[in-house]
């Protein structure tokens, strides 16, 4: 039954209040949050106890909500759910500035390998879950102090497990990660108080979004965002195209919480997908995944059209060989006037061109090199990549972690997806140095080989996945032991990602890491 609850509170992730049917009914959301939390919290003049004392993402509260319902037997529908986690979200949510740095985890980058200046805190805290999670909070000391309690009281091995045995966990957690969080994660801040003295953030219009699929390509287009039915909720309809050509097209909706944290569910050419960005003075930054593969997204930056909001968001392809003629589309919002290029790029024509788009026929000289912004009257950004030849290789991410799935078991399998980087060396004409500078994505024959004498004796390269020679996506192999391998293991192995691109009679080469991991069992909306 606990698990059946789970997925079903957890699953709430994928809408995070985006919903059309009626809301509770209840007076207001906090007569709803009253009736829900007052059985075992208390109120007093500074509100309900623990509830009103921190502050969180959207996912954030929708944990602390499931698990109400989980260990403590709360009942709440679905809608009332989301009603509960929309209002304290708004009112006890993060500003911008305090979500930067950590929003990876917010957008289910799950291949990022954390670092904190802080090597305490990555020993108490960042062991379990990600340091993230811990990031995207603000309590003050007595609250972390009970957090610290919880955790005893929750995993009772906590102080036992590795990392723990060794030390005075408890104490340690009480006497020194409690006054440390208390002073870096603190409930009241500057930042909090300026936010929440801002008006809300304008999102109706059409926006130029720009966006890299990692195993697929770039796209472009345009987002057009109407109001919805209640209170921050917005209808899009999304029209672009891939840099191969392909045409794309989506609609759906949209909530924004915070007055900043859009969550959009849409279908993408038949494809269900999530959107969590970032919007702030006209700018839209996040991360477009498949909702049921959310390994699988795209880095997208999205610019308003309005007045005062000029600005190139990115230029398609972003790079240009020597002595080349090419097609550049250019993207951004309050695109108007001369287009202005990198000295060494000569404008051949213009192809077309609105306020969201201008597509121009380019040709670059001989000696055009290094990595330079492009206008269109007042707007510029961007970067345009000149160079004459490819000096390195390199496969992005370096090292990421698959795992085995399907096989009849109720896990889906998680793909790794790469892309080929390719570098040009700086002005000593040496690769490998501090002034050498990245070109852009390039296109790449992919394959794997064992990445260690383990990996050649348990012939990992034959049993833990493909990789496909074109795209750069590789599939893990079958969840379930494999009675043809070595000892019936299952299918998990450690590859070596490898790349090449040719160039003249040379072959270059990049290498990156492929873990292929045990079933992704637990996926909760803060990793």
């Amino acid at each position: 039954m606990k698990i059946k609850m789970l997925a079903t509170a957890m699953s709430s992730v994928a809408m995070l209040g985006i919903s059309l049917a009626s809301p509770p009914a209840y007076s207001s959301t906090e007569a709803l949050i009253r009736a829900k939390c007052l059985p075992c919290h208390t109120e007093s003049d500074d509100g309900v106890s623990r509830v009103s004392h921190q502050r969180k993402t959207p996912e954030g509260w929708l944990m602390s909500v499931a698990r109400m319902q989980i260990v403590h037997g709360l009942k709440i529908t679905d809608e009332e759910r989301r009603a509960v986690v929309k209002y304290l979200a708004d009112k006890q949510g993060l500003a911008p500035a305090e979500t930067e740095g950590v929003r990876y985890a917010l957008e289910r980058r799950l291949n990022t390998v954390e670092a904190f200046e802080s090597e305490k805190f990555t020993q108490m805290c960042a062991r379990c879950h990600s340091g993230a999670r811990v990031m995207l909070q603000r309590r003050p000391a007595e609250e972390w102090e009970h957090l610290v309690h919880f955790h005893l009281g929750q995993f009772p091995t906590t102080e036992y497990q590795a990392l723990g045995r060794d030390r005075d966990w408890f104490g340690i957690a009480l006497k020194e990660m409690v006054p440390e969080l208390a002073d870096k994660l603190p409930l009241q801040s500057e930042a909090w108080k300026n936010w929440q003295a801002r008006g809300p953030q304008v999102v109706k219009g059409e926006w130029s979004m720009s966006g890299h699929l990692t195993g697929r390509g770039g796209f472009s287009g345009v987002m057009k965002v109407a109001p919805g039915e209640g209170q921050d909720r917005y209808t899009l309809a999304f029209e672009g195209r891939w840099d191969d050509g392909k045409a794309m097209k989506g609609k759906g909706q949209a909530l924004i919480y915070t007055g900043y944290e859009w969550r959009g569910d849409l279908v993408v050419d038949g494809t269900p997908m999530r959107q969590v960005f970032a919007v702030e003075d006209g700018v839209m930054r996040g991360r477009m995944f498949l909702r049921d593969q959310d390994e699988v997204g795209a880095d997208v930056v999205a610019s308003l059209q309005q007045a005062g909001n000029s600005r190139v968001l990115a230029v398609h392809p972003s790079y240009l060989k020597a002595g080349e003629t090419v097609e550049l589309r250019i993207v951004g919002s309050g695109l108007t006037g001369d287009v202005a290029l990198p000295q060494g790029v000569k404008l051949l024509e213009t192809v077309k061109r609105s306020t969201s788009e201008v597509v121009v026929r380019v040709q670059a000289d001989a000696a055009a090199r290094g990595v330079h912004t492009v206008a269109v009257g007042q707007a510029s950004g961007g970067s345009l990549a000149l160079y004459d030849s490819i000096a390195a290789l390199k496969v992005s991410p370096a090292f990421a972690v698959a795992r085995i799935g399907g096989n009849g078991t109720p896990t889906a399998k998680v793909e790794a997806r790469f892309d080929a980087e390719a570098w040009a060396a700086g002005a000593d004409g040496k690769a490998g140095t501090e002034d050498d500078f990245r070109i852009g994505v390039v296109p790449a024959t992919w394959s794997v080989e064992p990445f260690d004498e383990t990996s050649v004796r348990d012939e990992d390269v034959k049993f833990a996945g493909l990789m496909d020679q074109a795209s750069g996506v590789f599939v893990p192999g079958d969840a379930g032991p494999n009675p043809a391998r070595r000892m019936t293991a299952s299918n998990v192995g450690n590859l070596k990602v490898v790349a090449e691109v040719a160039q003249g009679a040379d072959r270059l080469r990049g290498e990156g890491q492929v873990i292929v991991a045990p079933p992704r069992w637990n996926n909760p909306p803060l990793p």
